[in-house]
């Protein structure tokens, strides 16, 4: 194990209940750049809700700065500062990183506002790039939904493998940089399914269904084998000081229950709401013939009446 666990494990061998509420540890670089990007697409959406109000209405802000909150919560709340000695608090920070903060800031539609948020004389440097179609395609690639099903979830399953979860114990920036996999890869599975302005569908809608399903799937088989494989996955939570009397196969079993049952929600109601979303569409177009001809036989019937 990496000497800042083992200072950890003797700084948090004596936690309280409370800790688990109150012990936070602020990354003030990580914190700076959300602040940061925080700052250009409040102003970046300021100018763009003046002239597009209907693109760029008041709750997409609400969700990005939700979104910005649950990433701050993810790296700087107790679930990261207990996430070496309790497994279920790390599957708590994953949700927040995969699940929560990713879809919110999605909702956000963060590209229009991010770059109309930035100075002038930066957009102007950029501009070239911009101007260049490979940026375009590279953006167009990787929010295809086979693309973005299949990052999203071999990067979950990835890092879940007990040799590279160990690692990513053992090295901040090895789970820096598996943050950042489940982050980046997780919006861009979102991307798809919310469709933020001004992105266009590239598949079929229905098909977002089982696109969520199947997803749904993936995250089941991993957490039920947490909860009944019977013996311990990660050892490194065995070698660190148990807290509050609960054995590590407990907090393996917790962990796993979590992931299946919160991760499982987030699926299901996104799913659901695209399918509601999609028959009153298609219903609404079903009932326009029916209402056209409706009005059109009433005026007749008013023109006859005169």
């Amino acid at each position: 194990m990496m000497q800042h666990i083992k200072v950890a494990d003797v700084v948090l061998q004596h936690a309280t209940f409370a800790d688990l509420f109150t012990r936070w540890d602020i990354p003030w670089l990580v914190t700076s750049e959300l602040i940061l990007v925080t700052i250009i697409y409040i102003r970046g959406w300021g100018r763009i809700h003046r002239t597009r109000p209907a693109q760029f209405p008041r709750w997409r802000l609400y969700c990005f700065l939700a979104g910005i909150f649950a990433l701050f919560v993810a790296v700087s709340s107790p679930l990261d500062t207990f996430s070496d000695q309790l497994l279920f608090m790390h599957m708590a920070q994953h949700w927040f990183l995969i699940s929560v903060a990713p879809p919110l800031i999605v909702f956000g539609a963060p590209v229009v506002p991010m770059l109309r948020g930035l100075p002038r004389w930066f957009i102007r440097l950029l501009r070239p790039l911009f101007r260049r179609r490979i940026l375009h395609s590279v953006g167009h690639f990787l929010t295809r939904p086979r693309v973005a099903w299949l990052a999203m979830n071999a990067a979950y399953l990835g890092w879940h493998i007990p040799f590279m979860y160990e690692a990513a114990v053992a090295s901040e920036n090895v789970h820096n940089c598996e943050h950042a996999c489940f982050f980046f890869t997780s919006v861009m599975f979102w991307w798809p399914v919310i469709l933020p302005w001004p992105s266009k569908p590239q598949i079929n809608r229905w098909m977002l269904i089982p696109y969520l399903g199947l997803a749904d799937v993936v995250n089941t088989g991993l957490s039920g084998y947490l909860c009944f494989c019977g013996y311990l996955l990660y050892p490194s939570y065995a070698e660190v000081p148990r807290l509050f009397g609960i054995s590590a196969l407990t907090d393996q079993i917790a962990a796993g229950a979590f992931m299946w049952i919160c991760g499982s929600m987030v699926y299901m109601y996104a799913g659901i709401a695209v399918g509601l979303n999609l028959f009153s569409r298609h219903r609404t177009k079903q009932l326009e013939p029916e209402f056209k001809e409706s009005e059109q036989a009433w005026l007749a019937s008013f023109s006859h009446s005169k």
